[in-house]
């Protein structure tokens, strides 16, 4: 039934109901956002559950309604909003919701007039709409989710509030828990952070949407200065924003020239399982197998299983490179990215192991249970912090076959930050006022003692709590790597500035002088992405578009089938 027949339905006034089935219900008034609404027809009561006509629910909720023929000479009505369905059946107490069964207080029932009477909570529920008692007006008050283009202002609005420094209106609109996630002083940190990163905002490119479950995510791509962001709201069925995140903007991808689609496949998996379970790509070659494998583990903040920063995609361009040559690939969205509110919620208590390692072992453990896979020999991929994690994760899982480290640092993050900040401010892309707030950081980073983790609010500094500072302090990723016996190929870029060659690149070097199976290749023209460049690297240069340079997938892959 399309949405023109839903309106015609609603055009009938009064309800000649089926003798004793149900009584009106006229002292019980209705508000719809909280405004009140009178429908041609009040609610009634059948054994003190308040039903309304489908047509008027869909009405209300601005909600499609679809018929459709069942079992027997029943029909089945279905409405859908934002993604979300509820098919009921007159007399039947049984209903699917959102693709599971629900009961029904009340089996929805049918007037002479053919109209279908169903119980409005429920009905409301399933479509995310929320609805409340007030006994002291003796209204059943229902606030109706927004539809994808009310949804998408109010997310431009929250952009042009920051960019404004209106931070106390984007506060306004968060739900409990980004507000306890992200209170005023840090949203506005955050934003003045993404600025330092990406350049003076300018303006705002593009609004899309979508729908996920109950929740609208709107995506506002914003031009900054050295790079277009998108700026990811999620908003619950209340308006509020639930969720806040700034990513590079979706860019069109084009495979570089060493990769042949023809000769892979691509499937769609689920890494780990329960609270933090992460959808993923498998990227595995034509033919019988079984075949060497390579789990891919992303660098610091969150991340999608591409690794994408700008039009780039360095990790899909080593997962389909590593394909064509015979090498199976399994990349996946990060936690980071996809639990955005549910890692706020528990920032006081995140360290890499909930951030990186973990998902890297569920990772390699999903690839012993693939068919196809060689099960002995199945390779760890960590690019940035996940090469400086690299040696942890080999250490929790000693059947991994060997460790791949491209641009893995080898000090301490917090000297890493410090010195990218410096070569920016060389660079005059920070001033002088905020290389010295950084320094004063790394300072207390540095003193940071064991009871420091367990104040309230958390110690936060450079971005990060006390407890993720102090897990990862005394940490040397060469004496860990040292201790291992699987074999480890290191690579780096001569261009890279935020790890570098001098003393990231030579520290896995000599603190492996003595492991016989490790192999090192510096590549001179190569940046941190392992991208092709000519003089010095700068943050603007990840907003050209490029590919992993070919010679780096030819090296792994050998060393690949070398072992």
């Amino acid at each position: 039934m399309n949405r023109l027949f839903k309106m015609c339905l609603i055009a009938f006034v009064g309800l000649l109901l089926m003798a004793g089935m149900a009584s009106a219900a006229p002292d019980i008034g209705l508000a719809v956002n909280g405004k009140a609404y009178a429908p041609a027809t009040a609610p009634v009561l059948v054994d003190g559950t308040a039903l309304l006509p489908l047509p008027v629910i869909a009405d209300i909720l601005a909600a499609d309604v679809n018929t459709g023929s069942a079992a027997g000479e029943q029909q089945t009505v279905t409405l859908a909003l934002n993604g979300q369905t509820i098919a009921i059946q007159p007399g039947q107490v049984e209903a699917v919701a959102n693709g599971s069964k629900v009961t029904l207080p009340v089996a929805p029932q049918t007037t002479t007039d053919g109209i279908v009477l169903a119980p409005l909570r429920v009905v409301c529920e399933a479509l995310g709409a929320k609805v409340d008692w007030n006994n002291a007006t003796r209204t059943i008050d229902i606030t109706v989710p927004p539809g994808e283009q009310a949804v998408a202002a109010l997310a431009k609005q929250a952009v042009q509030d920051l960019a404004g420094k209106n931070y106390a209106a984007v506060v306004k609109n968060f739900d409990r828990d980004m507000t306890a996630a992200c209170p005023q002083d840090k949203l506005q940190s955050t934003w003045e952070t993404v600025q330092q990163q990406a350049g003076a905002y300018q303006s705002i490119a593009s609004v899309r949407s979508g729908v996920y479950q109950q929740y609208v995510i709107v995506y506002v791509t914003c031009q900054f200065e050295q790079a277009a962001l998108d700026v990811r709201l999620v908003f619950n069925p209340l308006q509020q924003i639930s969720g806040l995140s700034f990513a590079n903007a979706q860019w069109a991808y084009q495979a570089p020239a060493y990769v042949n689609p023809a000769l892979f496949t691509e499937t769609a998996v689920t890494v780990g399982s329960g609270e933090w379970a992460l959808p993923g790509t498998l990227t595995v070659p034509v033919g019988q197998g079984p075949f060497p494998a390579v789990v891919l583990v992303q660098g610091s903040g969150p991340s999608d299983r591409d690794e994408s920063i700008g039009p780039n995609k360095p990790f899909r361009d080593l997962a389909w490179g590593l394909a064509s040559r015979g090498i199976a690939v399994l990349r996946y969205d990060k936690r980071t990215m996809v639990y955005q509110t549910q890692m706020a919620a528990i920032l006081g208590q995140l360290t890499v192991k909930e951030e990186t390692v973990d998902d890297a072992l569920a990772a390699v453990a999903l690839l012993r249970q693939t068919k196809g896979i060689d099960t002995s020999r199945i390779f760890v991929l960590g690019h940035s912090l996940g090469g400086y994690l690299a040696p942890r994760i080999g250490l929790g899982d000693p059947g991994i076959a060997g460790l791949i480290v491209m641009a893995g640092p080898t000090r301490p993050l917090e000297d890493l930050v410090l010195d990218q900040e410096t070569y920016l401010a060389s660079l005059g892309q920070i001033d002088q006022a905020q290389l010295a707030a950084v320094k004063q950081q790394v300072t207390r980073v540095k003193a940071l003692q064991p009871d420091d983790a367990a104040k309230t609010p958390p110690v936060t500094l450079l971005g990060l709590t006390a407890t993720y500072w102090l897990d990862l302090k005394g940490y040397n990723p060469p004496a860990v790597a040292a201790k291992l016996a699987q074999p480890m190929l290191f690579l780096q870029g001569a261009r890279d500035y935020q790890v570098l060659p001098q003393d990231d690149f030579q520290g896995w070097k000599s603190g492996l002088a003595q492991k016989s199976n490790a192999a090192y290749k510096l590549y001179e023209d190569l940046n941190h992405l392992f991208m092709t460049g000519q003089g010095k690297s700068t943050p603007s240069e990840y907003g050209t578009p490029g590919h992993v340079a070919g010679s780096v997938v030819s090296d792994i892959a050998a060393w690949v089938g070398q072992h």
